[in-house]
């Protein structure tokens, strides 16, 4: 006998369960609910096997093959199992539509006296409850959107509003991307579109006010897209400009963009991928002054003749609430608070 229980009854008591997936690795890494654990009942060849089996042969025969599997495993998913049962007393299990899978270890773990539940629906459940709650989100909220040009920091900026109490979502941290063709640099690969927007709501679901500050971004970060509703929430909020000098943006793009140990091979490699835009010739000065490790020079050059005139191009549909100049992060930091004491509490009051 299994328990069963809705993602809404999870989350509202968060701290008091532990998300266990029990996918394959492949599928967890694509996409998965945040702060899961991943325990793989199968292998990601064996779930293809299995499903091939399933639906050109036997359902019977491909049963067999799953409880062969997992038996080998057994042993080892269940030491993984009791160790996390000993700090979190109420374990969740989901699979792909809460079926076979998390069913089975359900009752398994219960049947051990391991408090156990599965969530209704599996991670297609909770995908639903996503895309149902992400939207409702935006039925009252008002977002305070920060434009700025390349190396102003805007999503330091964010981050330390959030430090001090302010609401905010970091779009480009849901999307493991800094929305440009140098942003994967040492970030690795881009989140998936459905990791996205779960990190999305995850943030908005903090919130304890309607007014959300967001960096202004393109329709498309990376790989992934904001959704219309969002993006055009965006667009009804309050737009403001932040403008630092070219010095702090030099600095801050070079401490940004060089902290991983392949930072230089990483930089070369988008440096390829824009000679379409800058030309071979000015992609090889480039390439020559960042093999000398002259970053500083070429953050300066590529903000100058490629990075501002195409933002300043791209923010003339922008009508601007407020525009704002900074000398550094924490500049703007209090600045944005500043202003948001003089426009948004007056209207709260």
């Amino acid at each position: 006998m299994f328990k069963v229980i809705e993602y809404d009854e999870v989350l509202e008591k968060l701290d008091d369960y532990v998300l266990i997936d029990v996918r394959t690795p492949k599928e967890f890494n694509e996409s998965t609910i945040p702060g899961a654990i991943n325990i793989p009942l199968f292998t990601d060849e064996e779930r293809c096997e299995i499903g091939t089996v399933y639906t050109h042969e036997s359902i019977e025969k491909a049963k067999k093959m799953g409880i062969e599997a997992v038996a080998k495993k057994l042993p080892q998913i269940y030491e993984k199992i009791t160790a996390l049962y000993k700090n979190h007393r109420n374990l969740v299990f989901f699979c792909a539509r809460g079926g076979m899978r998390s069913a089975s270890i359900t009752a398994l773990m219960n049947s051990l006296s391991i408090g156990s539940y599965r969530i209704r629906g599996g991670y297609k459940g909770y995908r639903e409850f996503i895309n149902r709650e992400l939207k409702k989100q935006h039925e009252n909220l008002k977002y305070i959107v920060i434009h700025g040009k390349t190396g102003c920091g805007k999503t330091e900026i964010l981050k330390k509003l959030n430090d001090r109490g302010y609401d905010m979502v970091d779009l480009e941290g849901a999307a493991n991307h800094r929305g440009s063709l140098l942003g994967s640099v040492g970030l690795g690969s881009c989140r998936s579109q459905k990791m996205f927007e779960s990190l999305v709501y995850n943030d908005l679901n903090e919130r304890k006010t309607k007014y959300v500050f967001i960096e202004g971004e393109s329709k498309r970060i990376g790989n992934v897209l904001i959704p219309n509703y969002i993006f055009d929430s965006m667009k009804d909020g309050y737009h403001i400009y932040v403008e630092d000098n070219i010095d702090n943006r030099g600095k801050f793009l070079v401490e940004e963009y060089t902290k991983s140990e392949n930072a230089k091979e990483e930089i070369l490699l988008a440096l390829e991928r824009m000679e379409k835009y800058m030309g071979n010739k000015k992609k090889q000065k480039y390439v020559e002054l960042v093999n000398d490790e002259k970053y500083y020079e070429v953050c300066k050059e590529l903000m100058v003749d490629y990075y501002d005139p195409m933002y300043v191009n791209s923010m003339k549909k922008h009508e601007f609430d407020e525009k704002i100049y900074i000398n550094g992060i924490d500049d703007g930091v209090n600045k944005l608070i500043k202003w948001h004491e003089d426009n948004i509490l007056s209207l709260e009051e």
